[in-house]
């Protein structure tokens, strides 16, 4: 699998959020992820951070943002974490998890009809490109 870096799409990157635990990469509609090798991604230990700064650049509760997990790594996921992401009323406009397996079973009970299991990064960009069309208004804002 490719690491972002490794593609075209880097070239379109708007914000770059670097961690100990992984990299977010932000897009005009979009958000790209990138976790390091055998963390335990938690929402005390981690989520709960990029959220905050996610949201905050996008000036919303993520409801417009499509969120793209690309598992060029080995780590876990904390699945019962997506309950305390709700509960601080965030959002996600859909969900994607780039991987060469579907290994993400348990996260879907939590986003169901939001979710979506791709082999490759082009396509799961092809799909937030289709669920979130860059709306003009909202790039000039951003860049304002």
């Amino acid at each position: 699998m490719k690491k972002l870096i490794e593609t075209s799409h880097y070239n379109h990157v708007v914000r770059k959020l670097r961690y100990p635990f992984g990299d977010f990469y932000l897009f005009e509609n979009f958000v790209i992820s990138e976790i390091r090798e055998d963390v335990v991604f938690t929402w005390k230990d981690h989520a709960q951070r990029v959220v905050e700064e996610i949201s905050a650049y996008y000036k919303n509760n993520g409801s417009e943002v499509v969120y793209i997990s690309n598992r060029v790594h080995a780590y876990a996921v904390v699945p019962s974490d997506w309950l305390k992401f709700f509960k601080y009323s965030y959002s996600l406009k859909g969900y994607a998890v780039v991987a060469q397996t579907k290994n993400s079973i348990l996260e879907s009970l939590f986003m169901s009809s939001k979710m979506r299991n791709f082999p490759r990064l082009d396509d799961a960009i092809a799909w937030a490109n289709e669920i979130n069309p860059i709306e003009k208004e909202i790039a000039d804002q951003r860049s304002a």
